[in-house]
């Protein structure tokens, strides 16, 4: 497990273990991490600058910061010893989730309605423009979607050890308080469940029948028919009613397919820092080029890779 002091360098697993894609599902499963490392980004560190900026307790607040030092997304370093200070600095690792970050908030502003005049758009200060990422093959610079990549497993790939070994509850709507964060709700219909991002997973690599789903997963079917009603109710997928004796089919629509760059980051992220003796969980290769697909968001309007530190969020007041 990582902590402060090998935070710049990658989580060695155990052999057999969960993997990669596991642990970064893990992560992504609660929306108060999510929230806690993008502050950080911005340059919050301290104890205080988290509990201004966010609408948290300071119990949950202290548990996620706690988890993040010790999944190394943050460094607890003390600048004050009697009494005590500390603050949290963003490690090389927690840096690395801001491809992520991005693409949650560009799907959550596109795809949510009620997003639209909440969540602002982003600027590119390179090209001084507002834009929208777009993902690209890093070996041929063409944009891609994923319909133009190939997925495999890989040495420590299966589904077994791709799901997160612990629980996250999703909060409903009617258990929402004052001190929900409710800023990706249905980022986290996709996250939020130990379930429900292997299930998204599936639909991309073609699963759309209820049994394949159940067999591929092992999920218990009360609790699959659930996540598939969730992602129906969303819009991320869509049911076509049965034909004749043939069955449910559960497709990705628009939207759901739209989620696509966000899975890309993640699963990146978490490849690039949890590593498994046997080798990588999934291998993806860009049908275009015919090269192992890495992928990375570039802008736009300008076509530049995009870099955490050139970008920033439009002012609400400003007109596009």
């Amino acid at each position: 497990m990582s902590s402060a002091s090998d935070a710049s360098t990658p989580t060695r697993l155990k052999a057999g273990d969960t993997n990669a894609v596991g642990r970064i599902l893990g992560l992504l499963g609660d929306e108060w991490t999510l929230l806690i490392i993008r502050q950080a980004l911005l340059g919050a560190t301290r104890y205080g600058e988290f509990m201004d900026r966010l609408p948290i307790s300071n119990s949950v607040l202290t548990n996620r910061l706690r988890a993040l030092t010790h999944n190394g997304l943050l460094v607890r370093k003390v600048y004050r010893t009697r009494p005590e200070r500390a603050e949290y600095v963003i490690s090389q690792r927690g840096r690395a989730f801001w491809p992520v970050l991005l693409s949650i908030w560009e799907w959550e502003r596109r795809w949510v309605p009620e997003h639209v005049h909440r969540l602002p758009a982003m600027h590119h200060l390179v090209c001084g423009s507002d834009f929208a990422p777009q993902l690209t093959c890093r070996a041929c610079a063409e944009v891609v979607t994923e319909k133009q990549v190939a997925a495999r497993w890989g040495p420590s790939g299966s589904w077994p050890r791709s799901v997160p070994q612990a629980v996250t509850r999703r909060r409903t709507t009617a258990q929402h308080g004052s001190n929900q964060p409710g800023l990706f709700p249905e980022t986290m219909s996709v996250f939020g469940n130990r379930w429900a991002a292997a299930l998204l997973v599936c639909a991309f690599l073609g699963t759309t029948r209820f049994t394949d789903f159940q067999t591929q997963l092992g999920a218990p079917p009360t609790l699959l028919a659930g996540r598939l009603q969730t992602f129906c109710a969303n819009g991320v997928l869509t049911a076509s009613p049965p034909a004749g004796r043939q069955r449910i089919r559960y497709q990705l629509t628009e939207k759901g397919r739209a989620f696509f760059p966000v899975l890309i980051a993640a699963l990146q992220c978490g490849q690039q820092w949890f590593h498994a003796p046997e080798g990588p969980a999934v291998l993806i290769t860009h049908l275009a080029c015919g090269k192992r697909f890495t992928g990375q968001l570039t802008c736009d309007q300008c076509a530049q890779r995009l870099a955490g530190a050139e970008i920033s969020v439009v002012e609400a007041n400003r007109g596009r």
